[in-house]
């Protein structure tokens, strides 16, 4: 079976939903459908290189910012779970 690329842009992406979603890199890993050691990879590389944003980097501009990005992400698991009823 041929190995699957990712673009940057979406291995970026992954990571900051991620840290974004508050989620363990196990479960953030099976809701992308992505190998839980590759997404460890990108969260390491992305560290080294400051590429993504996280909380105490200083980069959201105020908690507003956070506290919507916590809503956002429980009513998109809240959607989640009504589909599969």
């Amino acid at each position: 079976m041929p190995k699957k690329t990712y673009t940057d842009e979406f291995k970026t992406d992954a990571v900051n939903y991620y840290y974004d979603s508050g989620l363990s890199i196990n479960t953030t890993a099976k809701k992308l459908g992505v190998s839980i050691s590759a997404l460890r990879k990108w969260i390491k590389l992305s560290k080294k290189d400051g590429s993504v944003i996280t909380r105490g980097s200083g980069n959201y501009s105020s908690d507003k910012d956070v506290r919507l990005k916590r809503q956002l992400r429980d009513a998109e698991g809240a959607i989640e779970v009504l589909k599969k009823q």
